[in-house]
């Protein structure tokens, strides 16, 4: 049977907790969602379309730790419906997120479209691939136009993934968003202006 994202995220102390909220009636005996152990079409499609995503690691100390990564849109790549991997570029070298991933291999990772008001959730196991070791991965990862100093391939074999309701969620839009919703007024309004202009040559040629 497929491990569910629920399966993982709710432990003793959430089941508490949500006893004493009164919704543990609500999740008592879920069924749901245990077909989220492979990605399907959807999730590989958002996947895709993403240029950053926030990854959480915890430390020996038990502390969370959570990263931004970015980079070229798609820079994640999905490898087979069980697996990701991406292009590990040189930081500020504090090396946090890979010193938490050599003592505890196991990730989350939340994937937002603020514009769509989408939210991907992904528990994985994180290998790090060094660049000798798999020269394909590496080429597969490697966005050749990205000057960035490429280090290693982080490669994630998922558990299980989720999908959050949209609510909470600000919409807000990258430049190239905003570009690409505006493009019809710049045209609209360059076609005006060329009417305007045509209107103003000719009431000058009749001396109006």
């Amino acid at each position: 049977m497929a491990y569910g994202f629920l399966d993982i995220a709710v432990t003793p102390s959430v089941l508490a907790v949500q006893k004493a909220m009164g919704s543990d009636a609500m999740w008592s005996g879920f069924k749901g969602h245990r077909e989220f152990d492979r990605f399907t079409a959807n999730e590989r499609a958002f996947i895709a379309d993403r240029d950053s995503f926030y990854m959480a690691t915890v430390s020996e100390s038990g502390w969370p730790y959570v990263q931004h990564r970015g980079g070229p849109r798609g820079f994640l790549k999905v490898i087979d419906d069980r697996t990701l991997a991406f292009a590990d570029y040189r930081g500020n070298r504090q090396y946090i997120s890979l010193g938490n991933l050599a003592a505890d291999d196991r990730v989350s990772l939340i994937l937002m479209d603020y514009a769509r008001r989408a939210r991907l959730k992904i528990f994985a196991h994180v290998e790090m691939v060094a660049l000798e070791d798999d020269p394909e991965l590496a080429a597969l990862v490697t966005v050749p136009e990205y000057k960035a100093k490429l280090e290693r391939v982080l490669r994630l074999r998922l558990e299980s993934f989720d999908w959050n309701c949209p609510q909470h969620i600000t919409p807000r839009f990258t430049e190239a968003e905003i570009d690409a919703a505006v493009q019809p007024l710049r045209k609209r309004l360059a076609l005006l202006e060329s009417e305007n202009a045509k209107l103003r040559a000719e009431l000058s040629a009749t001396g109006e």
